[in-house]
């Protein structure tokens, strides 16, 4: 600790992102990340953007991706922000929206950035427990007064909360920003996109981390009225006016317009986490319904830090929670065929000795 730092900067508890293992041939399931490549077409934008031109700014606005963004979503272009990762949208709306407030609504167990994000950006929470079967009820989520966050399906637990519990929430807070955080709604859930037009108060982020397989881009955005959307462009534009480069909003562009790719993988993921799921309860585990690129899942006898030291040490790495009441619980990226029999393999031979 530096005695240059200021308060704010020695009171922080950073997040700590998911392991990046430098060893080779191993069976990465820990991050969420998409195990299928980004779209040819994407390669290819990438490719062409690499020129001469790169000795120029990129565009500060994003236009064309905006323009894509609100194309493929029905919206105007006005009610698109993009940013460097959905992580940068969700700080500049936490700095939007959220700044100095108190009573931010969110769950107990849900995307650990979100309590750093009110360290930062002196946000008071107030965290409110899932339920039993690990859900979000939406009647907990009324009377805020900074506003409400959560992923849909949640992180960890690939969780769902559907549209109509979704309304009550905004119905119930028509005076703040209700934040409903898509990262992974492209796996078998329906985005709230589609009640902006009704909700004012209504902003989604997504990312193209994670069913576009960009995560290595660092491509997110905000999806909203045109007035929530022109409050996160003022904080962008004084935070830094150029977060996106030319080769990745190319990229990004490319991602949307290639619809047919991007079905076709997501239909992947999901063909392999039922695969997966199954195969986790035949082993003894209780699987939570994830509607996301990965699985929550406990064993009824062993316990989650025994299992993903044995597994680590045989080439398989997963997500471990240290946390309270999923501390019993490991999160699973959803992997390749492969990757998934390499995983099951490892575990019968613990398990079934």
């Amino acid at each position: 600790m530096s005695k240059f730092w200021s308060e704010n900067t020695k009171r922080l508890q950073p997040y700590v992102p998911g392991e990046q293992p430098k060893f080779s041939n191993l069976v990465k399931l820990n991050t969420n990340e998409n195990p299928f490549a980004p779209s040819p077409l994407v390669l290819q934008a990438m490719h062409d953007a690499v020129n001469g031109d790169l000795r120029l700014y990129p565009d500060p606005n994003a236009d064309n991706l905006k323009q894509t963004v609100a194309d493929y979503y029905g919206l105007q272009k006005s009610q698109v922000f993009v940013g460097n990762g959905s992580d940068e949208v969700l700080a500049h709306a936490f700095a939007a929206f959220f700044q100095g407030k108190q009573q931010l609504l969110m769950p107990d167990i849900s995307y650990s950035f979100y309590p750093v994000y009110c360290q930062l950006y002196d946000v008071k929470p107030r965290v409110i427990q899932l339920d039993a079967q690990f859900a979000i009820n939406s009647a907990d989520y009324a009377g805020a007064v900074a506003g409400v966050i959560f992923p849909n399906p949640n992180a960890p637990t690939g969780c769902i909360l559907p549209l109509a519990m979704i309304e009550k929430i905004l119905q119930a807070n028509p005076e703040c920003v209700v934040l409903v955080d898509e990262a992974y709604i492209d796996f078998g859930g329906v985005s709230a996109v589609k009640l902006i037009a009704d909700y004012p108060n209504l902003l989604v982020v997504q990312t193209l981390s994670k069913s576009r397989s960009l995560a290595g881009m660092r491509v997110g955005l905000a999806l909203g009225q045109a007035e929530l959307i022109e409050g996160l462009e003022r904080v962008k534009n004084s935070f830094n006016s150029y977060p996106l480069d030319r080769v990745a909003q190319a990229a990004a562009i490319a991602a949307f317009k290639d619809d047919g790719y991007f079905r076709s993988t997501c239909k992947k993921v999901i063909d392999n986490r039922i695969w997966l799921t199954e195969q986790l309860r035949q082993l003894g585990f209780e699987v939570l319904p994830s509607y996301a690129n990965f699985v929550f899942a406990c064993h009824v006898e062993k316990a989650a830090e025994e299992i993903a030291v044995f597994l680590r040490q045989h080439g398989v790495v997963v997500r471990h929670f240290q946390q309270a009441r999923i501390d019993n619980f490991l999160r699973i990226s959803i992997g390749t065929v492969e990757q998934q029999q390499r995983l099951i393999a490892v575990l019968k031979e613990l398990l079934m000795k």
